[in-house]
């Protein structure tokens, strides 16, 4: 598990080192309006999140660190995937069954369930995936070649054969 997120995660990292610092910014793609940054930041918050909660056995997913900084520098941006794959590979070995309360608001209110250790991980993978899909669509507006054929794709989705 740990070694196909962290394939999946170095694609970002991949993007991140191939965009000016002003394409990482832009925000002028329709309809949202949200730039690369934005995104990374946000999928690596989620990932921070499980990594912080872990030692309490509580992952609160409302508690992002939104830093800025990573939203407006692909060099902040590559470190924090740098970092968020360096906790990840803390993990080789670890009880992925072990149980932890995860926490998100759902738009009514918090809610906490039980998860394990993988369920977490697993999360924050498909939620990354789901982000590099968006992103897929922001750079090619932005008339940016995406790193690779898979970028934003989830193993599972159908593709069309041309």
């Amino acid at each position: 598990m740990i070694d196909a997120i962290e394939h999946n995660l170095k694609s970002g990292i991949e993007l991140l080192g191939s965009i000016s610092e002003q394409q990482y910014r832009d925000t002028s793609v329709k309809p949202y309006h949200s730039s690369i940054g934005g995104h990374m930041r946000h999928i690596l918050d989620i990932f921070d999140c499980v990594f912080c909660g872990l030692d309490r056995g509580h992952v609160d997913l409302t508690a992002r660190t939104r830093n800025q900084l990573v939203e407006r520098s692909p060099a902040m941006g590559i470190a924090y995937f740098e970092t968020t794959l360096e906790k990840l590979r803390g993990l080789e070995g670890a009880d992925m069954e072990q149980l932890i309360d995860v926490s998100d608001d759902l738009g009514l209110g918090m809610v906490t369930a039980k998860y394990t250790l993988a369920a977490a991980l697993i999360q924050a993978h498909s939620h990354a995936m789901h982000h590099f899909a968006s992103l897929g669509y922001i750079v090619t507006n932005l008339g940016i070649d995406l790193p690779t054929d898979s970028f934003g794709f989830n193993p599972t989705t159908p593709r069309e054969v041309a």
